[in-house]
């Protein structure tokens, strides 16, 4: 058991370790983070050049979103470790990080792969509406309204490597090809669920090289029969499998079971930071989204 332990890919007392650590108050500014916490100087763009660089935002909201706190809350909570330690640095104000968060652009920091293999899912954010004991006892009203964020991950590590933020209206299937957009590299293997059986959703993984692992609907007939002079489709060829071995054998077989690892993220997701957006404007709550998605990374490389 020992051997076992040691050999594990996944060090469990290290990550325990991490966990706890999750709630450690220990902070800091290392000397590049002071040194260019200010915008330095002109920007060639018209108007005033910015007083806070962008790392100076996503760190303003990297602390809100992990602390749950208010803009205000934030700018007060930055502004006493300021002074705590004796920086030669100011917090930027509220109305500042709710200005400066709209087209903020948040890079996940994935670990770089020549090749990587990726699970795709998406859930719902709630950006108002009632709470469960209102709409038991009384129903939805109108305004209820929500968001759904759509994340690429990678199976062996947990890693987020694309996000998008999308309206309620907007189809799992709509979303692959943005989502996938953001990832330069090679793209083995995606594997989704049934939302993703859609024709669109096979050419744009078959134009970038990668095999899906999409279980076909249980309704689903094969298009294109063996006769035909063009090269077999994937989705009859998986169904073809599923009719000889079964769907639950099928499963096994391709390892589509590994897709459960997306829906782990959306629970981690939801477990860190809520089921709801905090931001009102589109384009604030997508880099919400985004800094959210980066701030797991940063876990789990720390931890993992």
């Amino acid at each position: 058991m020992g051997k076992k332990l040691i050999n594990s890919p996944r060090r469990w007392s290290h990550y325990n370790s991490s966990l706890i650590k999750r709630g450690s108050l220990t902070l800091w500014f290392d000397e590049q983070s002071i040194g260019a916490w200010h915008q330095a100087g002109k920007t060639g763009k018209a108007g005033r050049p910015y007083q806070y660089s962008e790392l100076a935002i996503c760190c303003g909201l990297t602390i809100k979103n992990i602390y749950h706190l208010p803009l205000r809350a934030a700018q007060g909570f930055i502004q006493s470790l300021i002074q705590l330690l004796k920086l030669p640095i100011q917090a930027p104000n509220y109305s500042t990080l709710c200005r400066r968060q709209k087209g903020l652009k948040v890079r996940l920091q994935a670990l770089p792969k020549k090749d990587v293999n990726l699970v795709v899912d998406s859930t719902g954010l709630k950006v108002y509406g009632e709470g469960e004991w209102k709409v038991k006892q009384h129903g939805y009203s109108k305004r209820r309204t929500w968001r759904k964020v759509h994340i690429a991950v990678d199976p062996a590590s947990l890693e987020i490597h694309a996000c998008l933020l999308s309206s309620n209206d907007v189809s799992d299937g709509e979303a692959l090809a943005p989502l996938l957009s953001q990832i330069e590299g090679h793209i083995s293997l995606v594997a989704a669920d049934g939302a993703y059986d859609q024709g669109k959703c096979y050419r744009i993984l078959k134009e970038r090289g990668t095999k899906a692992i999409i279980p076909p609907r249980p309704n689903a007939k094969i298009q294109q029969h063996g006769n035909h002079k063009k090269p077999p489709l994937v989705r009859d060829e998986n169904l073809r499998a599923i009719r000889k071995v079964g769907r639950k054998r099928w499963k096994i077989e391709v390892g589509y079971h590994k897709r459960s690892l997306a829906e782990t993220s959306m629970y981690r997701f939801k477990q860190l930071f809520t089921d709801k957006l905090c931001a009102r404007l589109f384009e604030n709550q997508a880099t919400e989204a985004f800094s959210k998605c980066q701030i797991l990374n940063r876990m789990i490389q720390v931890g993992l």
